[in-house]
This record gives structure tokens, sequence and C-alpha cells, in this order.
């Protein structure tokens, strides 16, 4: 019989909290779940966004001193030579030390769940600073790693001693007291054979049970503050705006289903719900989520570019979009599950992902998805059987401003599968309420709170 842990006064730490990028909704996922297990739950961030915890500034991983300290810690040392790139690091480490120490103490922690800060190291200084302070007082650990370094899209070049000290002790530490848990099969594989650290496979969850979002007072201008009428298409496009998500797959998926002879179909045919599709019907790509790690703005600009040469009709809202409702400059901001109320399709064309949460809340929305089949879909996803609207899993190359392509031949297929999708009310409700039962049977809030269970009680 499982023995139930003595309640623990458990610390949660990552680079930012309360936003809508994947670790920050799934941190509050594990945050929710510890607390329904009877512990005390406390987040520490550099930035907290719409969360309630301890905000330590010098965690934040867009600070303009840290961005330099990451670019010469895995591209080249260009601000730095070995020397001073080392004092520089220890400069940060010592001065988190310092806080962590104070949050540790205050809190009273007794258990740490660092989300992130151990294997992708953003912020360099804050592995390396909370590893030594844990130590120090000498508690357990679950560290939720959800990227690793080496896992980066532009590649990894460890520039000098330290960095190659930073990346063998910190990323992540091996201690008897640290638990690892990795959201995929492969990158569990691979942190075995890089390190020979053992791990747990615990993959995204979402909440199955709550009552759905839906259409109310706050949220019912929607469709007019963003310039869409009721009869109009909105493709949801939630992710952040970094190339890695392949967005300009999801634009040439809206270019071929918004051709006369796909317009017809759906002008003789209606929407699924019940609406018209008429002439001056728009069909429009609405990218919701926000583009602030797009940090030179070239990838949104690009994107931008495409569409207006493809003709496809795409609107940026990013700036609307906030973690929960609220008031910003004297305007409301929708929250992300705003965006899904309205939407008619979800596209997903990632080109990587560590697990995929808006594969999870397309699957909660019950809307359908078209995605291309990254390799973790392939391999601990698509497994499952969901039905989706695939872009298949290989790229077929790269256009003149270096955004991926797929094969045209794959394009007219899934437009087609979708042009199904929009229009037979019988056809949707099978496919979202198989995929919906299958998110609630594997990837449910009861899945996550098994998961920690047994990782509390190791």
């Amino acid at each position: 019989m499982m023995m139930k842990n003595k309640a623990k006064n458990i610390g949660i730490f990552h680079y930012q909290v309360g936003h809508t990028d994947g670790v920050s909704l799934e941190l509050e996922k594990w945050q929710r779940g510890f607390e329904e297990m009877g512990h005390r739950v406390h987040l520490c961030a550099g930035d907290l966004g719409s969360a309630e915890g301890t905000l330590i500034k010098e965690m934040y991983h867009h600070i303009p001193e840290i961005e330099i300290l990451n670019y010469n810690t895995f591209n080249k040392l260009r601000d730095f030579d070995a020397e001073g790139y080392k004092a520089e690091l220890e400069r940060w480490v010592s001065l988190l030390e310092k806080r962590f120490r104070e949050f540790m103490i205050e809190k009273e922690i007794d258990f740490i769940v660092p989300q992130n800060v151990w294997c992708v190291a953003a912020n360099p200084a804050v592995g390396i600073a909370l590893e030594n302070v844990r130590r120090e007082f000498d508690i357990p650990a679950l560290a939720h790693n959800h990227d690793f370094f080496w896992e980066r899209q532009d590649g990894v070049a460890l520039t000098c001693a330290a960095a190659i000290e930073l990346a063998q002790k910190y990323l992540p530490p091996r201690d008897p007291k640290i638990k690892h848990a990795v959201i995929n099969s492969l990158a569990q594989k691979e942190l075995w054979a890089r390190k020979g650290i053992a791990s747990t496979v615990v993959p995204n969850i979402f909440d199955f049970e709550s009552p759905p979002w839906k259409k109310d007072d706050y949220n019912a201008d929607f469709r007019e503050r963003i310039g869409l009428k009721e009869n109009d298409i909105l493709l949801l496009q939630a992710t952040r705006v970094v190339p890695r998500k392949g967005i300009e797959l999801a634009i040439d998926f809206v270019k071929a289903l918004d051709t006369p002879e796909r317009r017809a179909i759906l002008k003789a045919s209606g929407l699924f719900d019940g609406r018209s599709f008429e002439d001056d019907s728009r069909i429009v790509l609405v990218l919701a989520g926000y583009a602030r790690d797009d940090l030179t703005g070239s990838y949104l600009q690009a994107l931008k570019d495409k569409a207006i040469r493809d003709g496809v009709d795409m609107i940026y809202i990013g700036d609307m979009i906030t973690h929960e409702r609220q008031m910003k400059n004297g305007e409301k901001t929708f929250s992300l599950w705003d965006t899904y109320v309205f939407a008619d399709f979800v596209t997903y064309p990632s080109l990587w992902e560590g697990w995929g949460n808006q594969f999870l809340e397309a699957l909660r929305a019950r809307l359908p998805v078209m995605l291309f089949e990254y390799f973790v879909y392939h391999a601990d996803i698509g497994t499952k059987d969901f039905k989706v609207v695939s872009l298949g899993a290989e790229i077929k190359g790269r256009d003149q401003a270096g955004l991926v392509q797929v094969s045209n031949e794959v394009i007219e297929r899934a437009a087609d599968e979708a042009v199904v999708l929009l229009t037979d009310s019988q056809a949707r409700q099978t496919v979202v309420e198989h995929n919906f039962k299958l998110g609630q049977e594997y990837y449910s809030m009861d899945a996550l709170r098994d998961y920690l269970g047994k990782l509390m009680n190791d």
C-alpha cells in the first residue's frame, strides 16, 4: 500500500510564471496537483506575470546582460574572454544564491521543483545557484525538464572551460536527492545516453474535467474586436511566434483552403454549426501567441510578408492575449482560452516540440487539428490513435526566405480533409469526441496526480 507523504513546503522555480508559454502553463498544473495532494506550493520566478509568488528579477532570462551571458555560453565568446566570462557568470551566481537563500528561509522550503532551469539554461546562472543552495540546505528535488540545452535549434558550441563545467555539473546535476522528470521518451533516452541519468516520462496534461470554455458577456465581442464577422472562418494558431512552430505551413494550408473550388463547397454546404458561408466570408489565420521570444522580429515579419505574397488573410493578436483576462492600457485583454471559444479549427504545424500543450488545448476545446508530425508527436502521442489532419513528417525544403515547405500534394489533401470537418457536423463531432476521450484517458489531472504521487513517495 502506498504511504501518503507528509505535507511539504514546495518551491517551484522558473524564469517566468503566469504567462501563456508551455512551461508556465504546465507548472501551473503541477502546482495544482501538488496542492490537491496536500502540499503547500510557493512560486519563485524572474517574472510573475499574472501569478502570485516571490519575484527575483535576476532570474529572468530576457535581462539584456543575461541574454549576452546566454549567447556567450552556447554560441561563441563574443563579449568576454574566458576569464571575463567566468567572472560574469560567478557574479550572477553569487547574487542569485543570496536571493534563493532568503526565499528558502522565508518560505521554509523543504522540497524544490526546478522547472527547466537545470536543463535549458536560458539564464545559465540560475541552474548553478539553485543547485548550490539546494546542496547547502540538503533538501530533495524533483526536476521537471522540458527542454535540454543540446536540443537548441541553432546548435550548441560550449565556448570555454566555465561553460563546459556548467553543462557537465549542472545541466542537469546528478545527486541521489534529485529525481528527474522529462516530457517525452526521446528526451529520456538522450538524458541516459549523454549523462547516465535515469528519469521518468511525465507527459504534458490538461484538465479535461473542468467546465468547457464558453461564450459569455466578457468575450462575446472577441470576433468583432479582432475584425471578424460571424460568417468568417477562424483558424487559430495559439502557439508562440518562433521559427520552430512552422507557422508558414499554416499559411500554405489556409491558402489551399481559400480557393474558388473549396469556397464553393463551403458556400453550398454551409458550416458545421449552421452558419452560412458567403461570397464575402473570410478564411482567416489568427496568430494568438506572443512573439516576445522572436527577439529580432524577423520571423513574424517573414510570416506577414509570406501571407501578403500568397494572398492569405492573417492577423496577429498576441498583444491582446494575456494569461488571464485583464485591463491593459485601458483596453480589456482576452485569455488564451477565449480564443478557442471562437475558433473553427486549430493549426499546429510545429516542426519541433518537447511535448505540445497546444495540441491538448485543441482536444480540450473539442476542435479539429491540423498538424505536422514532429518527432515527439510521432514517438509518444500519435501512437494513441488521435484523428488529425496531418501534414506528414517530411520537410520538402525551404523557400528563399528560409521558411519550410512540405509537398503541395500534402497541403492539398489536408485542405480537402479540413473542408469536410468545417462542413460535416457529424464527421466533425465523431473526430473531436474521439480525441477528447483519448486526451481524458491519457493526459488528465488524474494521470498527473498519479505520476507525482509515485515520484514523491519514491
